[in-house]
């Protein structure tokens, strides 16, 4: 719809406008406020404008010149309105309190710069916690997938998203669901792991937990990003439509379905030559028309002009801009560029259809209108602003909590837990870093670091603080640094370790951005080896001959070669958070029992090109290759300090019979098994469920995930675990391109991981042949039942 008002500087009255009559629906709203604004007012809404908070607490500063050229002024940017405002608190360390009044204080002069009175929404980043200074830093995705605890993570989501509320923020840049498929992609550490339905799983419980704390979930990248030829950020991807439609996509649309999430950031992927920024087969036809997603998409961070500058797809700048309208892209990040000046041109000029505009900014009024920004009651200070704190206690308890169920104990020959009166020695470069306990997208690294006069804002222990308070006498040597080559400090480092009677040997990464770090965005590896010359302090302390407890603190899986053979324990922790020291040094010493389980494969070797446990019988070893791609730990895998056993797996309810019992393609069957603490101290095992479907008109996975159970139990205790699976969960896409549930044989196989099957239950699935769609069931429900003990036991 062409406008037709002019654009006018003076007052409208609103009190009786529709648009903000809160007994009309969102919808209702937007529609009534659309055709009364100028074009210059609607692409207005369709853009950012990059700010940060001014430490004098009067507003935020643009940071458009840092962008690109030519940027305007303040007064300018708002004349007409805005649609977002990107990063207030993200962008340098200021006070939370200060921030949030510097916010408002800009809030109101958008509010009052426009004919309509319309606030900008406020989105920022929020993977591992609130990228704020001062605010609490959780463990990165890849230690929420080892928890296998998505109630957790949810409660984790919930912290975030009361922070950021309150802060005056309301959109959040997470989670990351991208199903990672080589291990040397730079943001492996941001993904929750290498499988779809525990990626899914995980990333709808950080939904529901941002969600109903009001602010709105961004999922990203939406798609392919995780797949990038070579590992490399931001490159194309050679992708079929299979793997596409059966391990990227489903965790999206979980995240939606189950989730709740109102608005989606597109990848920076072109997959088989069309970047997804200017593909409206998967932005509108399958994300909106098929999947029903009404939300907001927005652009990754300049990912609009990159069908320009990168892609070779467009033209120029309105080019651009077209061409991700087009395709269903509403809002352009992180400011104005290709969205401004030049798509205002083309509209004049008739080169953009301007219904284009007016689909996006229904979209973007319909969603601020549910934040409450259209409201006549809304205020841009948030309440009770003084006691704001972003740091607390019940928060750093969710942290810990996290980081300890993240800690994954893969492999051990009776070092761990650390008897009391050795003599131990503390290893390592990563062993008094406190940055090594972060990810990328936590505050310090991201952001902190370019501004080291305020310090982090947070107190973070590293191994060594905290080591230092359960262990006493404990003698620490660096050895060598995380990346450069120095291999001078490794001789003490080995005396050290000579002289103790065990050696906890802490090696690792270092997150960062594009190329600052050895994890992190645009930190990407040519093969997996430890960083820098850390691979030769392994072998040098090995060499010792004293018991070695390996510890790994990385963003990625490494592959250790047969030094991990000689260590007599190895533990792997993903970027534990700013209490992540006290949940390791914990585990070491046997104050807490770990249970994580590895959320991906730890790869044998470093060269080859990585493969996750996702692959058909051909992936495997075979005979006719030198390179055997077996992992020294499957997905799944981690080891407990007690021991448990798995008995008496059974179909309930089904007795003897001739073949394997009935599986309606249209229903769902229950498999149960029995598991008991057999150990003398409390744990927690996690019962895995897999799906092996031995044949089928396409090639699949040996087994995929279809079901997990975490089962706390105390000695000597025992639980029926029960997993009710629809057919559904069997589906895959099919020779023709169709989601189908295909009848024939398959097992359900419950697993220690996906490398060690307990036990094996067949089962027939039955009828015709059947599609599925998006109202296909995407859960599998699990019952945990404790069983009955004692002389009345039966």
């Amino acid at each position: 719809m062409r406008s037709q008002v002019p654009v006018d500087d003076g007052p409208t009255p609103q009190d009786t406008q529709p648009w903000r009559d809160p007994r009309r629906s969102p919808a209702q709203r937007a529609d009534a406020l659309v055709p009364v604004m100028s074009l210059e007012e609607k692409i207005a809404q369709l853009v950012g404008v990059w700010v940060g908070a001014e430490a004098s607490g009067e507003g935020v500063a643009p940071h458009q010149a840092d962008m690109i050229d030519g940027a305007p002024p303040w007064s300018d940017i708002i004349r007409y309105g805005l649609g977002q405002l990107t990063r207030p608190f993200g962008t340098a360390p200021v006070d939370p309190v200060v921030g949030a009044r510097s916010l408002a204080a800009s809030q109101a002069q958008i509010a009052a710069a426009s004919r309509f009175g319309i606030p900008a929404q406020v989105h920022e980043e929020c993977l591992t916690g609130f990228a704020a200074w001062r605010a609490t830093v959780y463990p990165t995705p890849l230690g929420w997938g080892a928890s296998f605890d998505p109630a957790l993570v949810e409660e984790m989501a919930g912290r975030i998203g009361r922070s950021m509320r309150a802060a005056g923020v309301h959109q959040g840049l997470a989670p990351v669901l991208d199903v990672t498929r080589d291990y040397r992609w730079g943001r492996t550490e941001e993904t929750i792991g290498e499988d779809p339905y525990l990626v899914g799983t995980t990333g709808a419980a950080y939904v529901r937990g941002l969600e109903r704390a009001g602010v709105v979930a961004t999922l990203k990248h939406f798609a392919g990003y995780s797949a990038s030829r070579g590992g490399r950020n931001l490159a194309p991807v050679s992708m079929g439509h299979r793997e596409l439609a059966d391990v990227i996509l489903p965790p999206f649309e979980m995240a939606l379905r189950l989730g709740g999430a109102r608005s989606v950031m597109h990848s920076y992927a072109e997959i088989d030559g069309l970047p997804v920024a200017a593909d409206e087969g998967l932005l509108t036809r399958l994300l909106r028309d098929e999947w029903g997603f009404t939300g907001t998409l927005v652009a990754d961070y300049f990912a609009v002009r990159f069908l320009e500058t990168l892609h070779g797809v467009a033209a120029d700048a309105a080019d651009a801009a077209r061409l991700a309208l087009r395709a269903g892209i509403d809002v352009e990040l992180p400011t104005v560029d290709a969205f401004g000046e030049p798509l205002v041109a083309a509209v004049r000029a008739g080169e953009v259809d301007e219904a284009l505009i007016d689909r996006a900014l229904r979209r973007v009024l319909i969603q601020k209108i549910e934040l409450g920004l259209l409201d006549a009651d809304w205020q841009e200070l948030p309440e009770d602003v003084e006691n704001l704190r972003l740091d607390d206690e019940t928060s750093r308890d969710v942290a810990v909590r996290l980081a300890r169920e993240s800690v994954v104990l893969l492999r051990n020959d009776g070092a761990l837990p650390l008897a009391p009166d050795l003599r131990v020695a503390l290893v390592g470069p990563v062993a008094d870093d406190p940055m090594a306990l972060l990810g990328c997208y936590s505050f310090p690294n991201h952001v902190g670091v370019r501004h080291p006069e305020h310090g982090l804002g947070l107190e973070i222990p590293s191994l060594r603080d905290e080591l230092t308070r359960l262990v006493p006498g404990l003698v620490h040597e660096p050895g060598c640094a995380i990346t450069d080559g120095d291999t001078s400090g490794i001789p003490a480092a080995v005396a050290a370790a000579a002289a103790a009677d065990v050696c906890v040997l802490a090696v690792g990464d270092r997150a960062g951005m594009f190329g600052r770090g050895t994890s992190g965005e645009g930190c990407d590896a040519d093969d997996l080896r430890l960083p820098g010359v850390q691979a030769d302090l392994v072998r040098a302390v090995l060499d010792t001959g004293t018991p070695v407890v390996l510890v790994l603190m990385t963003g990625r899986p490494y592959a250790l070669g047969p030094d991990h053979d000689r260590a007599a324990a190895v533990v792997q922790a993903f970027f534990l958070g700013q209490r992540g020291g006290q949940a390791l040094a914990e585990v070491l010493t046997g104050a807490v029992n770990p249970s994580g389980r590895l959320p991906v494969s730890v790869p044998r070797d470093a060269g080859g090109l990585p493969g996750t446990y996702l692959t058909p019988p051909l992936g495997r070893r075979s005979e006719v290759s030198s390179i055997d791609p077996t992992p020294a730990y499957p997905f799944g895998h981690g080891l407990s300090y007690t021991t448990f056993a798995w008995t008496d797996p059974v179909v309930p309810g089904v007795g003897p019979a001739d073949g394997p019992p009935a599986w309606p393609v249209d229903g769902e069957t229950t498999v149960r098994i029995t598991v008991r603490n057999t150990g003398h101290r409390a744990g927690t095992e996690v019962v895995q469920l897999y799906l092996h479907d031995p044949v089928a008109q396409t090639t699949r996975p040996v087994v995929r995930l279809v079901g997990f159970a975490r089962v706390p139990l105390d000695p000597g205790a025992a639980a029926h675990v029960s997993f009710t699976v629809p057919a559904d969960l069997t589906s895959f896409t099919g020779r023709d391109g169709r989601r189908i549930v295909e009848p024939g044989d398959v097992e359900l196989r419950f697993g220690r991981s996906s490398g060690d099957t307990a036990a094996a239950l067949p089962l027939r699935l039955t009828g015709d042949e059947r599609q599925v769609g998006v109202q296909r069931h995407l859960l599998t429900s699990v019952r945990v039942e404790p069983v009955a003990t004692g002389p009345h036991a039966g």
